[in-house]
């Protein structure tokens, strides 16, 4: 018979200075700025064997509860490109796209929809809004929708 776990959600400033550590280790892995645990612990000041007594028992809030698929309204600038540019953003970040609407455009302006799978995305869904923000053809991006 297998031992159940619990979990608790705690708040950060909470974490033991080692559990931080840990966390900002396992970061520093997942974006490719160190490729061995060894680097990731010197980098950030944590002995090996703390690491791997927390690195299986402790994630950020948001990795936990991650949606899988979400949607989004856009608002993007009727310009040779714009929607390639966009996807292509999303790509980056390793969504898979799932379904494109998108009006015909109006006032040098046409609204999308655009639902995808976040699963395999590299980011949390913040940064994937601030990303899309940032391009020249996005107006406007706002949540829709979020389900699994």
């Amino acid at each position: 018979m297998t031992a159940r776990k619990s979990f608790y959600l705690v708040r950060e400033d909470m974490l033991t200075e080692a559990m931080e550590k840990t966390l900002a280790a396992k970061e520093l892995l997942e974006l490719g700025k160190v490729k061995k645990i060894n680097e990731a612990v010197n980098k950030v000041g944590l002995s090996r064997s703390a690491f791997y007594k927390y690195k299986d028992g402790i994630f950020p809030f948001h990795k936990v509860v991650k949606e899988k698929i979400i949607t989004l309204s856009i608002i993007l600038v009727d310009r040779s490109g714009s929607l390639s540019q966009l996807l292509g953003k999303v790509a980056e970040t390793g969504a898979n796209v799932l379904t494109i609407n998108q009006t015909i455009p109006l006032q040098g302006r046409a609204h999308m929809t655009l639902s995808i799978d976040t699963e395999p995305m590299k980011l949390d869904l913040d940064e994937l809004m601030e990303w899309l923000v940032g391009l020249e053809a996005v107006e406007k991006v706002e949540l829709v929708g979020t389900g699994s």
